[in-house]
């Protein structure tokens, strides 16, 4: 009783807590919070971004499913509404080693906690699935934990450190204003930034490195180039209209390496820009001057 007592005080406090700090300092959000909205998603109450940030949206679908079941509405997510949403609710983080064919609460913490660390593992679904498991192994090998896909407390340990930010300074590859940021999107998670600008517009490498990719990828970033870096950071120019350099070629800041498109998976022209720290993306605005 009193454990529940403390998680439904905490996570009031959480709420209240973060809904009143700025973005910046919110960017990560809460795991808890983030496995609510997954929660409240699979209710049909919550249609806003999962983002770990408790504010009116989440307050709202609260309520909505509270007075869907016939529950006091109040917009706290506390005992009782948890035990109506049934598997969806439970079990708490860290209670129990977390395995393929698992789902619950602790299974959607876990998804959004590996987002955050560079290894988005496709919709935030609170199910222990083949992307989760792959993204798992993933984050272990990164991590340097033996890789068996099963999330136990030492994998947990490792996704509660510090998100890495890059190590080194880049420019920003394209003459267009910030899209779409690093971060969640919808019930998916954004392992980039965008930036719209017009079909053909130069797209100039952000640092000095070696290309190590040129060309096509078939997994949705179309015509893509991948530059190495110093320190292990690689940066991916995706969705290219055009090419402009090969495999094993040199470049410096400000070397055009492509012409912004639409191509793979890309609902209109912009330059993807994403940037990864060995196996995990990382937040390119972390590197951008």
């Amino acid at each position: 009783m009193r454990k529940t007592r403390r998680l439904r005080l905490g996570l009031a406090l959480v709420l209240l807590v973060l809904a009143g700090m700025p973005g910046a300092a919110r960017a990560a959000g809460s795991a808890d919070i983030a496995a609510l909205q997954i929660a409240l998603w699979g209710e049909g109450t919550y249609r806003s971004t999962i983002d770990g940030v408790g504010g009116p949206s989440t307050a709202a679908a609260v309520r909505r499913f509270q007075q869907h079941r016939g529950l006091t509405a109040d917009g706290v997510a506390g005992t009782t509404t948890r035990a109506a949403l049934g598997r969806r609710g439970r079990p708490l983080p860290g209670s129990r080693t977390m395995r393929p064919g698992q789902s619950g609460w602790d299974v959607a913490a876990l998804q959004f906690r590996l987002a955050w660390h560079g290894f988005p593992n496709g919709s935030f679904d609170g199910g222990y699935g083949s992307h989760t498991a792959v993204a798992v192994r993933r984050f272990q090998a990164w991590a340097g934990l033996p890789a068996d896909g099963v999330a136990g407390p030492g994998t947990l340990a490792a996704l509660r450190q510090p998100i890495r930010r890059s190590p080194i300074r880049l420019l920003r590859p394209v003459s267009a204003p910030i899209g779409d940021r690093f971060g969640p999107r919808g019930n998916k998670f954004h392992p980039g930034v965008d930036f719209p600008a017009p079909t053909g517009a130069a797209v100039f490498a952000a640092g000095r490195g070696q290309v190590a990719f040129a060309g096509w990828d078939s997994g949705g970033y179309g015509n893509l180039v991948v530059i190495a870096h110093p320190l292990g950071v690689r940066s991916m120019y995706a969705h290219l209209s055009r090419i402009r350099v090969r495999p094993g070629q040199a470049v410096v800041a400000g070397s055009r390496v492509g012409d912004v498109g639409a191509t793979g998976l890309a609902t209109g022209p912009h330059l993807h820009f994403e940037l990864r720290l060995g196996d995990a993306a990382i937040d390119p605005l972390t590197a951008l001057r």
